[in-house]
């Protein structure tokens, strides 16, 4: 795991922390062949250079948000984004994480992508790549 992403993870506070160790691990687990940094200040995971799945601290708590997740049908995390297929759901422990259900949203994250990586070259008008 990229270095900055651990740094990232030990700043947060002690329940916190746990949520991002266990989604970092998790993700890392589900998706080995992404690239992951720390980009626009919180941890990313990249598959074929196309932003994936990250999480970020918030206001609610920790946020893991699914770039595609819009079309992850009866697993898509509760809160969808309203202008492009972006889901999120949000986690204060990790008691609150459903593993099995964490780990069939990265199945479907490899599964099902959007072209993000070349949004503003087609002007916000996204692509169906998977």
């Amino acid at each position: 795991m990229h270095p900055e992403i651990l740094k990232y993870n030990a700043a947060q506070e002690p329940a916190h922390r746990e949520v991002c160790d266990l989604l970092a691990a998790e993700i890392a687990k589900s998706l080995p062949q992404a690239e992951s940094k720390v980009w626009h200040a919180h941890p990313v995971w990249f598959l074929d250079g196309n932003p994936t799945v990250g999480y970020s601290r918030q206001k609610p708590g920790i946020r893991l948000m699914f770039w595609s997740g819009a079309d992850f049908g009866a697993d898509r995390p509760e809160v969808v984004g309203k202008k492009f297929k972006d889901a999120s759901a949000f986690f204060s422990t990790v008691g609150e994480i459903d593993r099995p259900r964490l780990r069939r949203g990265l199945r479907q994250a490899k599964e099902i992508q959007w072209d993000y990586k070349n949004l503003i070259r087609r002007k916000g008008r996204l692509v169906r790549l998977k």
